[in-house]
């Protein structure tokens, strides 16, 4: 079987840097974590002419080389046009639309569809762009794109030290305070939210429809769709966490990204992005 051979010289690194961290997103294929430890378990990864392993670390300068059958990549190709709101040669902030996956195994993923969205980068480390967190299949809003494997290390570190700032708007089901935080435990984690209803209606099939605005204090999966359900407030088309027989079908789940406000981690400015709700929103709060 024919091979196929792709090489990446590594960016300088102020502090060594394992090459399972360093080394997802520098080749097509190897967009994720568990897609990079795969191809070093399997042999394919290289490191100045060695065989790559977990424990291998990236100094800067050494060529790193990717070997796999030529059949291996995926050569079809997803056509898909997304909303790109910001772009830089280091980063993105795209509109992510309702009913598709971020990444995955899944064909159709907002990852497979970055590239042909996206100017590609000009920095000597530019990779595959790939997202830097997440955003459930149904919701909508910003989400957060690296360009280069420094911009995906140093968007990851924001995230962990909780330096990127997010706000949500939901529609949610029921009477609810005016505001408040849910500090109710997620998978036996700390989970923290804060929210504020911005406007309510009454409804005739829901008693009350409320627009709120969320915070999110930590970032655990579905934390927002499940504090919200806690409080008895679940949000409006959430058919995991509704409750029986208030569950609105056909119109998507009413969670949007709104606003994200970081600093730049290369020009070091302040950034903040918002996106409008969709028009479904504003039809029920007009």
């Amino acid at each position: 079987m024919k091979t196929k051979t792709e090489t990446h010289i590594a960016a300088a690194q102020e502090k060594p840097i394992r090459l399972q961290e360093y080394g997802v997103g520098i080749f097509p294929t190897l967009s994720t974590k568990s897609a990079l430890k795969k191809a070093i378990k399997k042999e394919y990864i290289l490191v100045n002419g060695k065989l790559g392993t977990t424990s291998t670390f990236i100094h800067g300068n050494e060529i790193i080389a990717f070997i796999h059958p030529e059949n291996d990549p995926c050569k079809k190709q997803l056509i898909l046009k997304l909303e790109v709101v910001y772009e830089d040669d280091y980063l993105a902030i795209m509109n992510k639309p309702p009913g598709i996956l971020v990444s995955g195994n899944s064909f159709k993923t907002i990852a497979n569809a970055l590239e042909q969205n996206l100017k590609k980068s000009d920095q000597a480390d530019a990779v595959k762009p790939q997202p830097t967190h997440r955003l459930d299949y149904a919701t909508t809003g910003l989400l957060l794109i690296g360009k280069t494997s420094a911009s995906i290390l140093a968007l990851n570190r924001l995230f962990e030290q909780k330096k990127v700032l997010k706000t949500y708007f939901a529609v949610t089901i029921g009477k609810m305070k005016k505001e408040g935080t849910i500090d109710i435990p997620i998978d036996d984690k700390k989970a923290f939210s804060k929210f504020e209803i911005v406007n309510t209606v009454v409804s005739e099939r829901f008693q009350y429809l409320n627009l709120v605005k969320l915070t999110p204090k930590t970032g655990r999966r579905h934390q927002l769709r499940k504090h919200l359900a806690f409080l008895g407030n679940p949000i409006l088309g959430d058919s995991t966490y509704g409750k029986e027989g208030l569950i609105l079908k056909g119109k998507g789940l009413y969670l949007h990204a709104f606003s994200l406000g970081f600093v730049h981690p290369f020009t070091k400015e302040n950034l903040r992005f918002e996106k409008e709700l969709p028009a479904k929103y504003r039809k029920l709060f007009s």
